[in-house]
């Protein structure tokens, strides 16, 4: 065996840090010993693992290849570890996970609040992007599972269906469309705020609004629901925005749900996941709290 697991583990930081100094510094050692290593681990291969661009190193085929068998062996060597020195000897592993806006902000906290309470130990990095930057981070393993409200196609992913949700067309009190009976002219020739294209929500309105057979007159674009929730409720134009978004505004009476029934909004969200992604003790329990009765298997 040419390997070692700090040679593994200096090549998963790379991979997740971009540098050899900024790896350095997350597993501890000195920016030489951690140079040394990645060039043992590849002299050991018989090959590059990264292209050298400037200072950055930007993993190559050969390193995609490499990189889900290296953080199962080092999610497997910390559980043994743990094993064997005790149960409380070691923190249980960190779960990274990716969620676009609205899951992010409106769904997961509060399932993962409370899965903290029924685990103490428990360490979750939860990162808050929009679905196309998900998927990313799910695919180059820098996060272990991800959450999105689009559906996207990619050859390396799993995608599973988690939960339903519903788009809702909301406008200020005071606006002229609170008070009519919409048709698909009266939203063609309103004036939109949106959010910004890659986001899920962006793309079932587009979709919606298409079919409807009327384009968008967009006039902001705004990279969260919240802010688009906020430009909306001024009265400045129309909005479409997940029911988990805006029930609170519409509750409160500073929002206004809007009848569409030509408009199909309803949606998916999906639980995504890397085909060669192990599934460890901390990833699987989390998995089972967040999305009880879908089948992980691996």
């Amino acid at each position: 065996m040419r390997l070692s697991l700090r040679q593994l583990e200096v090549f998963d930081a790379i991979c997740r840090l971009g540098s050899v100094t900024a790896a350095a510094q997350d597993v501890s050692l000195s920016q030489s010993a951690a140079s040394q290593a990645l060039a043992e681990l590849e002299a050991a291969l018989d090959g590059a693992l990264f292209d050298r661009i400037g200072r950055r190193l930007q993993i190559n085929e050969r390193g995609e290849q490499l990189r889900p068998y290296a953080a199962e062996l080092l999610e497997r060597a910390e559980i043994a570890e743990a094993s064997l020195r005790g149960r409380h000897a070691m923190p249980p592993p960190r779960v990274r996970l990716a969620a676009s806006l609205t899951i992010g902000a409106y769904l997961l906290p509060e399932l993962l609040g409370a899965h903290l309470l029924r685990e103490p130990e428990a360490r979750v990095e939860l990162q808050i992007h929009n679905t196309l930057q998900v998927i990313d981070e799910v695919a180059a393993f820098r996060a272990d599972a991800g959450f999105v409200e689009g559906l996207i196609r990619h050859p390396d992913l799993l995608t599973h269906r988690w939960r339903d949700d519903e788009m809702l067309i909301v406008v200020a009190p005071d606006h002229p469309l609170a008070r009519r009976r919409l048709t698909v002219a009266h939203l063609a020739a309103a004036r939109w705020i949106t959010r910004e294209a890659g986001s899920g929500g962006r793309e079932i309105f587009g979709r919606a609004a298409h079919a409807a057979g009327f384009t968008p007159r967009i006039a902001l674009e705004l990279g969260h629901p919240q802010a688009v929730l906020r430009a909306a409720a001024t009265g400045a134009g129309v909005a479409c925005l997940s029911q988990f978004v805006v029930a609170d505004a519409v509750a409160r009476g500073e929002l206004v749900a809007l009848k569409t029934p030509f408009l199909d909004l309803h949606r998916t969200l999906w639980l995504v996941r890397h085909r060669n992604k192990f599934i460890g003790p901390g990833l699987r329990t989390m998995l089972d709290v967040l999305a009880p009765g879908v089948l992980i298997e691996g």
